[in-house]
């Protein structure tokens, strides 16, 4: 336990607001300012220290709710995600297949998501805005093994090419052909590399890194088989878990072990920037630096530690010695707003937050 410092607060929901379905963090703002997701299906941006908000959107997305779940912890559910500066919202269907850009400014629709579906129940729906060049851009799963950058105040595509048909098992698969289910997407802390968690046959999952500037400014296949994307590991039967950047060019992937079988509760961090070779020698590899046991639950970085919110603490580590740097008790964030270093915790009509 930290100092009194490290005690953690309560404020209400605004009554107005109604139920909170998802938050996303405006990560330009050094206060803890936020877009919230009603569960009316309403995008409210909310300055949580002054206590002010206001509506400022909405989405139709198609309701998905009706979905089997794929197992008991990924149903499908609303996810709300922001763009740097606020001025656009995503809202998609995890797990699902649809979902919406809406430009906040006008609260018009601009992009309407479609990932294609086909094992869209397996991962979230893969999307992150960032910026390339200054702009804003919006990072979307259009096929089962497709990404695509969009411009989210036009609607237009900026990564326009093919998409391979692979028809024939037989036969080799055509150039650029990727067998791989983008999963959750990932963009460092200096925009320069995304990483994305997904999975390939049979079922093995492999977080992937690659240039984000080299993808949408050059090459457009960078994401399906370019010279910067590079495997950061692999685990038998899993994906879908704790993973997030330290840094710009550390990772730290999730639980210890090399099957869901004998997965234990620990961290891996990876340095992207070294890579070395596969055993047997296939493909490159981004170089482990370390594991340690104990992080367990999401993960989150201010930029030098590792924070792991389990199901009663939040938990602090020294991701470069694998140390634990102390405890937050009985406090169990579900997002973080890097600009602010504020962690939340939404419960029932009470948000509860601790600033690191």
């Amino acid at each position: 336990m930290f100092g009194d410092q490290h005690v953690v607060g309560e404020i209400q929901v605004p009554s107005d607001l109604g139920a909170v379905a998802d938050l996303a963090p405006v990560r330009d703002s050094d206060r803890p300012v936020w877009l919230a997701l009603g569960e009316d299906d309403t995008i409210t941006r909310w300055d949580m220290a002054a206590g002010s908000h206001e509506a400022v959107g909405a989405t139709t997305a198609w309701d998905e709710s009706h979905r089997e779940p794929w197992t008991d912890s990924f149903g499908v559910r609303r996810h709300l995600h922001a763009s740097h500066d606020g001025m656009f919202a995503a809202v998609v269907n995890d797990h699902g297949r649809y979902g919406q850009v809406v430009d906040l400014r006008t609260g018009a629709i601009t992009l309407e998501l479609d990932n294609d579906g086909e094992e869209e129940e397996t991962v979230p729906f893969s999307l992150q805005f960032t910026r390339s060049r200054g702009r804003c851009v919006v990072i979307h799963r259009t096929a089962c093994n497709r990404l695509d950058v969009s411009d989210p105040q036009t609607g237009a595509l900026l990564t326009d090419r093919p998409s391979p048909e692979y028809l024939d098992a037989k036969s080799a698969p055509p150039e650029h052909y990727l067998d791989y289910f983008h999963g959750a997407l990932y963009v460092s802390p200096d925009g320069k590399r995304i990483l994305d968690d997904g999975w390939a046959w049979h079922p093995i999952g492999i977080p992937v890194v690659w240039d984000l500037d080299r993808w949408i400014e050059g090459n457009v296949w960078e994401s399906e088989d370019g010279p910067s994307r590079v495997s950061v590991c692999d685990r038998g039967d899993y994906w879908n878990h704790a993973m997030t950047w330290i840094d710009s060019t550390r990772i730290a992937v999730g639980v210890l072990g090399h099957d869901e079988r004998d997965m234990r509760p620990g961290a891996r961090i990876f340095d992207i920037s070294r890579t070395g070779q596969s055993e047997p020698p296939q493909a490159p590899v981004v170089l482990e630096l370390l594991s340690f046991e104990g992080p367990a639950g999401h993960f989150f970085s201010d930029g030098t530690r590792l924070f792991s919110s389990g199901d009663t603490e939040l938990a602090i580590w020294d991701p470069t010695e694998g140390k634990p740097l102390g405890t937050v008790p009985d406090f169990s964030p579900t997002h973080y707003h890097p600009g602010a270093r504020q962690f939340v915790q939404v419960t029932d009509d009470v948000v509860r937050f601790w600033t690191a």
